[in-house]
């Protein structure tokens, strides 16, 4: 019987949302299979970090602060996750799926020679872990039988954790990362900043496909979107078309998300794009196409073409908000 470690993501001094559903899933695992329920926290200068992340039911936080780790490189954060797991006895080591640990967990799971499940949404009393397959249409079962288990957690399926007061132990890790010796090394950082909710972070996506037909459609969703409050999504078409950057593509090759609302304008619903949405709460899908399969989905359908439809939604919401 082995601990459950998470690596948790933040972003300047709070946890990202999505990590917290890792912490449920460590909570779960360890309901079912036993041990403990560690956070692992990785970076420089984290005390407001570390802060929140007592408050989450951990039973140990392990803090690896140091000047070496201010600068994400998957080899020195690689080197700290695999030591840390070791000396915790983690027999589950997890975090939330995305760009970073998709990049980060193969690498710990190599060091530990451990199995590694990906995107998994689900755990059974048995410890299999539940991942949707063919673009989320069939859900597998996965034994790992290696001593130590890598995962990545789908962060849509699992309820983030809520906050409680502040206990566990703080425990403090050394950190030895030779940045000298590493293949590669941290130049620079170019954050791409808008005043608009990052995708897996946002209560509400308006999503533009390949029926905005460039620019000029994609400012009727940006339009939308800024009036709600809400994140600007797109389609692989959008992306491949260069309407749009890359890091806004929702779908089985982009970001999975699950809003309270998900509005789809253009969209044609593709089997990859309706895997890294459906399981948004409320989805209202605006298209000229009325077999469009996005419709098969969707919680509300307006058959119109968005060009016509979307400033009439912005004057009707608009209305509404005085």
């Amino acid at each position: 019987m082995g601990n459950a470690l998470i690596v948790a993501e933040y972003k300047g001094d709070a946890l990202k949302k999505v990590t917290r559903a890792a912490f449920t899933f460590a909570k779960e695992y360890t309901t079912k299979q036993g041990g403990e329920f560690h956070i692992l926290v990785l970076g420089h200068n984290l005390g407001a970090v570390v802060d929140e992340c007592m408050s989450y039911g951990a039973a140990k936080v392990h803090v690896a602060d140091n000047e070496s780790l201010a600068n994400y490189l998957a080899e020195s954060y690689a080197q700290v996750v695999a030591q840390v797991a070791k000396d915790s006895g983690a027999e589950v080591v997890g975090a939330t799926a995305s760009a970073m640990t998709k990049d980060l967990m193969p690498r710990v799971a190599a060091k530990l020679d451990a199995g590694m499940a990906s995107d998994i949404i689900g755990i059974s009393d048995e410890g299999y872990f539940d991942r949707p397959v063919w673009a989320g249409n069939a859900i597998v079962s996965a034994e790992i039988t290696s001593p130590v288990k890598v995962v990545t957690v789908r962060g849509t399926d699992f309820e983030p954790a809520p906050k409680g007061d502040a206990g566990g132990e703080k425990v403090e890790v050394t950190v030895s990362v030779d940045l000298g010796s590493l293949k590669k090394r941290f130049e620079q950082f170019e954050e791409v900043k808008s005043d608009r909710p990052e995708l897996t972070e946002a209560s509400i996506i308006v999503t533009g496909g390949r029926g905005t037909k460039g620019d000029e459609g994609f400012k009727l969703v940006e339009g939308l979107a800024d009036l709600l409050g809400a994140a600007v999504g797109a389609t692989r078409a959008a992306v491949d078309a260069g309407w749009v950057p890359n890091d806004l593509q929702v779908g089985q090759t982009g970001k999975v998300v699950a809003p309270d609302l998900y509005v789809a304008a253009g969209v044609s619903g593709a089997i990859q794009h309706l895997a890294g949405m459906k399981g948004s709460k409320t989805i209202v899908a605006i298209n000229k196409d009325e077999e469009a399969p996005i419709f098969q989905v969707a919680d509300y359908g307006l058959v119109a073409d968005l060009f016509k439809a979307l400033p009439e939604m912005v004057e009707e919401v608009k209305k509404a908000k005085g």
